[in-house]
């Protein structure tokens, strides 16, 4: 499993990846994450909530009521702002991994060493 604290930073951008793949709810956001993360990360529904009012606060994603299978559901939508975020999340992400990399040693740097 991941640490949460390692991956806080990127909630939003877990989030706004699966919305801009097509309207999602809550449930149904969390469980995508897990399956796309092979299960090695399973995002609390506090901070999955938390995370949707902040990103709906700063217009990057928006709400609507719905029905899923005959219950009322809370519907999340991306917003144009949201889709230039997620660019700017990953453009980001790039830059970290990038800077990261280089403080990282594997096995194979090791033997050489």
């Amino acid at each position: 499993m991941i640490s949460s604290d390692i991956i806080r930073g990127y909630t939003d951008t877990m989030i706004l990846f699966i919305v801009s793949c097509g309207d999602s709810y809550g449930y149904e956001i969390s469980r995508q994450i897990k399956e796309i993360s092979d299960g090695s990360y399973v995002m609390k529904e506090t901070t999955l909530y938390s995370a949707l009012t902040r990103l709906e606060k700063n217009g990057f994603i928006t709400s609507y009521a719905g029905l899923h299978d005959g219950r009322k559901r809370t519907y999340y939508s991306i917003t144009d702002a949201g889709k230039a975020c997620y660019k700017d999340k990953c453009d980001e992400w790039e830059l970290t991994k990038k800077v990261i990399d280089n403080f990282i040693v594997t096995d194979t740097q090791q033997e050489g060493k």
